[in-house]
């Protein structure tokens, strides 16, 4: 019986990483999320990076995430700072390609009536997400 258990654990596993997976890539396609970033970037040489980039990333944090034990090991704090710089600006950057995507801002800046300062709307979200970053870490978080 306890086989039985264990093998239809594995199966729902593997099924719900298939559904997360199709529907991440059903986002990335769908909207053309690494073309437009190429776009934004003017990196049209970069696209297979990028690509490669977010496969790599999605198997590495898999990894750590099956293996606790990997994100342990000695000497690895030192990889936290340019890798949480990656991450901020790897985020950042889908996240402003998808906004770019769907007309987020123009459709925001006309609701709250700033057609002519979309510029100063950018970098009020920006300095948002900067600052509210910024006192998550230093205030709120609590390291086990």
């Amino acid at each position: 019986m306890q086989v039985l258990h264990e093998l239809l654990m594995i199966l729902i596993g593997i099924s719900g990483g298939i559904v997360v997976g199709t529907g991440m890539v059903a986002l990335l396609t769908v909207l053309d999320i690494v073309p437009r970033l190429a776009q934004l970037t003017q990196s049209y040489s970069s696209i297979r990076s990028y690509e490669w980039a977010i496969t790599f990333g999605a198997t590495c944090f898999t990894l750590f995430d099956f293996f606790p034990s990997l994100s342990s090991i000695p000497g690895i704090p030192i990889f936290l700072i340019p890798a949480g710089l990656g991450f901020g600006v790897f985020v950042g950057l889908l996240a402003a390609a998808l906004t770019e995507v769907i007309n987020v801002i123009p459709i925001l800046a006309k609701r709250v009536r700033l057609e002519g300062e979309i510029l100063l709307l950018l970098m009020a979200m920006a300095l948002g997400k900067v600052i509210g970053s910024l006192l998550d870490w230093f205030f709120f978080y609590k390291p086990e």
